[in-house]
């Protein structure tokens, strides 16, 4: 099957792959765009998890005030080199965090750093919840299991769906952007203001 240039710009700029890699997947996929794109993201994530034990000490600080003034925020996004944290891409990457953490309101990075306390505090209410349903106890654990990973793709950055594109995580938006970037990107800690209507 013939290949063409545009097919292949077409799907360099949906998933920031390079050309070659690019027209390889289109090959693979028997220029099937979708299989394709689905191809390269899984590549580019194997390759990112490559790259996370990669030391991450340099980048910059992102921020976004929204329009009406009663929200900012600051989010510190690091990369392995000067050179990475200078570039276009990575500006834009931390840019569109602090607009994502001004809108879905994050309460922490990752499931492990929700405190013990409110996860019991948690899973006591969903436990009660499942209860009153009269359920078996296996089904009411699976329940609260359940309840508990909404939970955390609630209130947890690396697991809510970007709010430009709901169909990926925060934590496949970094890992794409390591696949592009070639370098590790770790979301160091970010911190949301909002005025309050006291």
């Amino acid at each position: 099957m013939e290949i063409t240039a545009d097919q292949v710009k077409k799907l360099r700029e949906a998933s920031g792959a390079g050309v070659l890699d690019s027209r390889e997947a289109l090959k693979k996929s028997g220029g099937d765009f979708g299989k394709a794109l689905a191809h390269l993201r899984e590549k580019g994530l194997a390759k990112a998890s490559k790259k996370a034990d990669r030391h991450a000490s340099d980048g910059v600080v992102g921020s976004y005030i929204h329009h009406n003034g009663r929200v900012a925020v600051l989010v510190e996004v690091n990369t392995e080199t000067d050179f990475v944290a200078r570039t276009p891409d990575f500006g834009a990457l931390a840019q569109n965090l602090a607009m994502h953490i001004a809108m879905a309101d994050p309460r922490y990075l990752k499931p492990e750093d929700v405190p013990a306390e409110v996860l019991e505090a948690e899973r006591a209410i969903y436990r009660k919840e499942a209860e009153a349903t009269g359920k078996p106890a296996q089904v009411i654990e699976k329940i609260v299991e359940g309840k508990l990973d909404k939970f955390y793709d609630d209130v947890c950055l690396l697991r809510q769906p970007y709010i430009k594109d709901d169909k990926v995580r925060i934590g496949d938006l970094i890992s794409q952007a390591v696949a592009k970037l070639g370098e590790n990107i770790v979301v160091r800690r970010f911190v949301r203001y909002e005025i309050c209507d006291e």
